[in-house]
């Protein structure tokens, strides 16, 4: 956890990503990126300057088989307020809609749901479990799939919700996070949609793999480059602050 938390705190101050005050929401799918996040947020809350809160949301999509009790015993053990929300979104895209790719809808209904959570709450700032690698193959994704250049930025404001969302797993590499979340014994929730795992996202993980064994530290390079170029949102010059 310490190596962790470095890289966390690093990441929040590169980008002041949070304020003195603020109460920071995690979104909590299960899955191990999330529940990282979620701890670490919880531990670094103890001994950062800019003293802040956390509370965990879970948007539950109602689908067959999942069971969030382990989400809700982590948080009772980080003393951290937990908000489960039951939306039925797999009935919606899988069994109304019987979508082809859902994906996208899916992700649509989670936001949507997500931000009608926080404004229930008050709250207007959201932290997303993104990782190095994340970054990286969104860069590609976008590169390949849509020919340009551009990647999710470390802070976005969203100003239809007056919400800012941040990322700070940012320079936590995905090796590192399903390190960190075996050796710390942290629950993850299996997710059983008919569509995990066979996403144009785990296509680039795959080809990004092959790459780097003919090209050593070609993920490294792609994230330096993304902040060296840099993409919207990324430079850390503290001018911009």
């Amino acid at each position: 956890m310490q190596h962790i938390l470095s890289l966390v705190r690093r990441c929040v101050e590169d980008y002041h990503m949070i304020a003195d005050g603020d109460t920071v929401a995690v979104g909590v799918s299960g899955g191990k990126d999330s529940v990282l996040t979620l701890a670490a947020l919880a531990k670094l809350r103890a001994f950062y300057p800019k003293r802040f809160d956390v509370v965990a949301i879970t948007i539950d999509s109602c689908t067959p088989g999942m069971d969030f009790s382990p989400i809700a015993q982590l948080c009772a053990q980080l003393d951290v307020p937990y908000h489960l929300v039951q939306v039925p979104i797999y009935e919606i895209v899988f069994v109304c809609r019987q979508e082809k790719n859902p994906c996208s809808l899916c992700a649509k209904l989670r936001r949507g749901a997500l931000s009608t959570e926080l404004n229930r709450l008050g709250l207007n700032k959201i932290a997303l479990g993104h990782h190095y690698d994340d970054a990286v193959e969104t860069m590609v994704m976008s590169l390949f799939l849509e020919g340009r250049i551009s990647c999710f930025q470390p802070v976005t404001y969203l100003d239809r919700s007056q919400v800012t969302q941040i990322r700070p797993l940012l320079y936590v590499q995905e090796r590192d996070v399903r390190g960190a979340v075996r050796r710390l014994g942290l629950p993850v929730v299996s997710n059983p949609c008919p569509n995990n795992g066979s996403t144009k996202r785990e296509e680039m993980k795959e080809l990004l793999l092959q790459l780097e064994k003919q090209f050593p530290h070609l993920k490294k390079k792609i994230f330096g480059a993304i902040q060296r170029y840099p993409l919207y949102g990324w430079s850390l010059d503290e001018e911009q602050w």
